[in-house]
């Protein structure tokens, strides 16, 4: 993750910071959009989070990253009601560890330790979460509470980690 950051051309990164300073009460909003956009692609988050905690701290940037993660995962959730392709998760799912595959795709356990696992877990239990007519409640708490964890783990860790490098 670092090192996308350390190879991201550092004009992107200043324009980004500007962007966002400058926007003033719109910034969080401008950083909650950017999330979504990320949710959609795979490109992951995670260089974005620890820049705007440089910006605005690890508290907003907690509260920040999971609005936006939780708004991307229910983007991911309607993509997956929409496919519905079964086949392909089940290609997926063999990628995953094999305590976490004998869960069934409803059960709060896989929802949230599945989005645990890096790089593909949050997207795919998204989108499998549609496949699967996962109830909406169960989805969305049980995303609330995976990303408000990851969400200050990551931001407090960058806030230490940017404190040593300043």
């Amino acid at each position: 993750m670092f090192l996308v950051i350390a190879f991201m051309p550092k004009q992107y990164i200043n324009t980004l910071e500007k962007l966002i300073q400058e926007s003033g009460p719109l910034g969080p909003v401008i950083c909650i959009l950017i999330y979504c956009i990320l949710g959609a692609t795979f490109i992951p988050s995670e260089p974005f989070t620890v820049i705007i905690t440089g910006l605005l701290g690890p508290f907003q940037t907690t509260w920040i990253c999971c609005v936006g993660n939780v708004l991307a995962a229910l983007m991911e959730f309607y993509l997956g009601k929409k496919i519905g392709d079964v086949a392909d998760f089940e290609r997926r799912r063999e990628n995953f560890p094999n305590w976490l595959k004998k869960l069934p795709v409803d059960s709060p356990v896989f929802l949230l330790l599945g989005r645990a696992l890096p790089g593909y877990g949050p997207k795919t239990v998204g989108i499998i979460s549609g496949v699967y007519d996962v109830p909406i409640w169960r989805f969305l708490w049980t995303a609330i509470v995976a990303n408000v964890i990851g969400a200050a783990i990551l931001a407090f860790g960058a806030s230490g980690l940017l404190h040593l490098v300043r």
